[in-house]
């Protein structure tokens, strides 16, 4: 596994495939994915902005992310795939709209393109009541239960303990952007196939992320639903998640 200024990329060969994680996250999220995926591709990972090793500071606003995204994947030589989880996969839709000569397929993660109206007042009830700093990696695990081996990716030791690595008032500004606007107009600009993936316990607006998929143009749409699965698939339903992906990157690398 190579790192560099937020991109890591974990091995492989043939055309790329960029993973893109979810609000709090970072690229060593996707370890087990990225492992599954190496047959299909050069898999790499990207830290978000303000998460991991990406660049710090705003703006915040979603097309940032997006010519975060979008500078990569002109350092390659063929359109990638981009994979991306939760917010992961608005930026990933996002740039399929804005740089469609960059990018060759999407899989979006349990995201939904309109929540206006939500406010982070209810995530930041839930992020402030942690145990922060947790005690060992193993306390992290122990708080999180069955996505405990995700959240243990999302933070870092300091002398007193464990601490989320991303700055939780960069976190409220970046999410507080999807309470106020929609993104409908990115999606009815992807001109690539895409998949959209859901778990049967979102939190998401119901019915939205079938939608998403029916609204891509040119019928290059296609929506799941894993059962049994919450927010975060690829951890909570893997096998599931990745046969999945699996099938569509057959379809869309060969």
């Amino acid at each position: 596994m190579i790192q560099r200024d937020g991109l890591i990329t974990f091995g492989g060969d043939g055309p790329p495939i960029v993973l893109l994680h979810g609000l709090m996250g970072r690229a060593t999220t996707w370890w087990r994915v990225a492992r599954r995926l190496q047959p299909y591709g050069r898999v790499h990972g990207l830290d978000a902005r303000g998460h991991g090793r990406g660049p710090r500071g705003g703006p915040w606003r979603t097309e940032r992310f997006a010519e975060d995204v979008a500078a990569v994947l002109r350092t390659f030589d063929e359109p990638a795939v981009l994979i991306g989880h939760s917010m992961g996969g608005l930026h990933a839709w996002v740039t399929a709209a804005t740089h469609p000569g960059l990018v060759r397929a999407v899989v979006c993660e349990d995201f939904a393109p309109d929540q206006r109206g939500r406010t982070v007042d209810t995530w930041r009830g839930y992020f402030e009541s942690w145990p922060v700093p947790f005690r060992s990696l193993a306390h992290v695990r122990e708080f999180f239960g069955d996505t405990g081996d995700y959240f243990i990716e999302c933070v870092e030791e300091r002398e007193d303990g464990y601490h989320l690595i991303a700055s939780l008032p960069d976190l409220y500004e970046i999410a507080a952007e999807w309470g106020r606007r929609d993104f409908w107009e990115f999606v009815e600009r992807v001109k690539c196939p895409l998949l959209a993936i859901e778990g049967e316990r979102t939190a998401m607006p119901h019915g939205q992320q079938a939608e998403l998929a029916a609204r891509v143009p040119g019928g290059l749409g296609r929506h799941i639903v894993v059962q049994g699965a919450g927010h975060v698939v690829h951890d909570e339903a893997p096998e599931t998640y990745l046969g999945a992906v699996e099938a569509f990157l057959s379809d869309v690398i060969g």
